[in-house]
């Protein structure tokens, strides 16, 4: 099933500025606050020194710069969030998808590297690993599309057969040429397969809830949905 959104609805679904949810995930953990902090601390220095160069006729623009450096740990979640907000509404058209969990399944993805020297004062490369969900949803038409997330103890409960929605965005016309998608909305289990949350869900649910029921009914409960094996 997929029904177009009108402009408005996709700029209500998608908001220009960060959500709380979206804040929270550029917020980060608390290296990610003290890198920002970091940051700030840098920038007020940098403005006092060019205060003691360039004297006191450029006080009231180094005053605004040194609080918005000062503030940066503070306002900068917002900024890069909205910015992703920005990008993914250059997209001229969208539409609500709703179809299938096709295949879940977990694997364990390389996210960084550091070099540490062990005790024989060798230089080694230490490869951080992440376990990582993938979901893989698609619909009668043939679309499929995988969406890889960071594993959480609320995805055990994804199996394939499952309604999965989501927002979906393309610069056709009649949507013929998906280009990319939200997170995604599984509503039996009211849970999201999610890394970066898009779409205000308090919105997206009231949509949701309008089709899930239509769906459960057409649906014939002896169907039996086939897995795709991954493969190696």
């Amino acid at each position: 099933m997929l029904v177009p959104l009108t402009r408005q609805s996709f700029e209500q679904l998608i908001p220009v500025i960060a959500t709380s949810s979206q804040y929270a995930y550029y917020w980060g953990k608390f290296p990610d606050f003290l890198k920002r902090l970091l940051i700030s601390v840098v920038a007020v220095v940098v403005i006092l020194l060019l205060k003691f160069l360039l004297g006191d006729g450029f006080d009231p623009l180094l005053f605004l710069l040194g609080i918005i450096a000062g503030l940066y740990w503070f306002w900068s979640p917002v900024y890069w969030a909205s910015r992703r907000n920005i990008e993914i509404r250059r997209y001229k058209y969208s539409g609500f998808w709703q179809g299938r969990v096709l295949d879940v399944f977990v694997t364990e993805e390389l996210i960084g590297t550091e070099e540490n020297v062990n005790n024989r004062g060798e230089l080694v490369i230490v490869e951080n690993r992440e376990r990582r969900l993938n979901v893989e949803v698609g619909d009668e038409s043939g679309f499929t599309t995988l969406l890889q997330v960071p594993l959480r103890r609320t995805h055990k409960g994804i199996v394939p057969g499952q309604i999965a929605q989501m927002v979906v965005m393309s610069n056709q016309p009649d949507l013929s040429r998906i280009t990319t998608n939200s997170d995604i909305y599984i509503p039996r289990l009211n849970i999201w397969v999610s890394d970066y949350p898009y779409v205000q869900r308090t919105v997206f649910s009231q949509v949701s809830r309008q089709l899930t029921q239509a769906e459960e009914d057409d649906y014939p409960a002896n169907r039996v949905v086939k897995t795709r094996r991954r493969r190696r």
